[in-house]
Formats: C-alpha cells, sequence, structure tokens
C-alpha cells in the first residue's frame, strides 16, 4: 500500500499524477459509491486542480441584519463566524462551505487574499462566488456552482466552522481529504485514503498499458478480457 511521508507529497501525488475518475472507479470498487460532490460544483478556472484537508464551514440564511427581540448568539453579529472561519484557515486546508441558498456569493477576491496568505489550498462552495476575475487573477483554486454578484452580507451568516457538513448526500468531517479536477470533486473518507490512492495509482499504470494495447489494434472487448480494465 502507498504511504506518503507527509501530506505536502500526497497533494502533489494527486494534483500531478491522478485525476478523480480513477478515484471515483477505485472508490466504487470499495464499495464507497457515493463519494462525488454534485457535479454543479466546478472550478471557476477551467483546467484547475484542487487538493487538501476539509475546512468545513455551516452557511445560513438570514433576512434583516438583527432585530431587537433576536434571541440568537449571533443575530447582531454581521457575517455570523465567517471571518473567524477565514482566519482559522490552516495551511493546505480547504475552506468547504454549504447550508446556503442560491441568493448569494459566499467567496469573493478579498476572502481568497487572506485565505492565499494562510496558504490554504482553495476553496470549494455548494453556492456562488463574486469577483471572478480578481479570484482567477489570483491563481487562486476555487471551485462553486457559478458566479453571481450578490453580497452574502444582509443575506447569509457562517453559523459554525470545523463542524461535519454534508452536500448533496456526501459527509464531509474536518480533516476529510478532498480532490477535484474539472470533471468532479471527491471526498475520500480517512479510512480509505490510503489504499484508494494506492490503487488509483496502479489503475492509472493499466490503463496505460490498455491504452496502448488499443492504439495497437486490440479491440475493446479484448482488451477488458484481457486486462480487466476499461
Amino acid at each position: 500500500m502507498t504511504n506518503f511521508d507527509n501530506d505536502a507529497d500526497l497533494f502533489k501525488t494527486l494534483k500531478n499524477d491522478l485525476f478523480t475518475a480513477v478515484i471515483g472507479d477505485v472508490l466504487d470498487q470499495m464499495g464507497l459509491t457515493r463519494q462525488f460532490l454534485p457535479a454543479e460544483i466546478a472550478p471557476l478556472q477551467p483546467g484547475t486542480k484542487i487538493a487538501g484537508r476539509a475546512m468545513p464551514v455551516l452557511e445560513a440564511d438570514i433576512f434583516d441584519l438583527g432585530h431587537p427581540a433576536s434571541n440568537g448568539p449571533l443575530a447582531n453579529k454581521p457575517f455570523g463566524l465567517m471571518l473567524e472561519a477565514l482566519d482559522d484557515l490552516r495551511e493546505n486546508e480547504i475552506y468547504i462551505a454549504t447550508g446556503a441558498s442560491l441568493r448569494y456569493a459566499l467567496w469573493g477576491e478579498l476572502m481568497s487574499t487572506r485565505a492565499l496568505h494562510l496558504k490554504a489550498a482553495g476553496a470549494i462552495l455548494d453556492g456562488y462566488v463574486r469577483d471572478a476575475a480578481g479570484i482567477r487573477g489570483l491563481g487562486f483554486p476555487a471551485f462553486c456552482r457559478g458566479i453571481y454578484a450578490q453580497d452574502q452580507g444582509p443575506r447569509g451568516k457562517v453559523i459554525d466552522y470545523r463542524c461535519t457538513i454534508e452536500i448533496g448526500g456526501v459527509k464531509i468531517a474536518p480533516g476529510t481529504l478532498l480532490f477535484g479536477d474539472e470533471e468532479g470533486v471527491l471526498a475520500i473518507p480517512a479510512e480509505a485514503e490510503h489504499e484508494a490512492i494506492a490503487r488509483a495509482l496502479e489503475k492509472v499504470k493499466s490503463e496505460n498499458v490498455v491504452a496502448d494495447a488499443i492504439k495497437g489494434g486490440m479491440s475493446a472487448t479484448e482488451a477488458f478480457a484481457t486486462y480487466g480494465v476499461m
């Protein structure tokens, strides 16, 4: 089984040698058949890859900027815990947020600038981003459902972070390994990550052999019968 000395080596291998399709296939074979986030969550910049540990963030909609009768501890706190969550990002972590409606953006250029300073690996939003040109200019890896300029200020707040969240039926705990490219985003369970990556690396080697065989004239039927890969 493949072991890595540190996460930096693991993330480098993911981005340089693997892609989500092959890891997704391996996870299917391992019985982990619901690890892809919804297909609508895609890179802001085509061709971007992202790999890191999850720093989950839970959002909620609001409908005014605070009311004297409100009893919630965040009722009169702008953005809720968003700034604290952002400042708590650590090296190689991914800010991954869900819980909001699609009424406003969850991420922008200034947040990207702060995340880059903290050496975060990127952001994955179950919603929109704004300041798209600025984020692209920074080269910051952001995955989202699209672009929408409407601000979350009077519309949403972060109510918790470093908590377990769920996106499209996929559970994401703090520290979950996340890997994404332009074909999707995977959440790889901790108990499966080493085996899944080792098997994916072997599968890539096998697929390269099959590709050479098919280029040489072997039929798809014969290739699958011979190598068990297609």
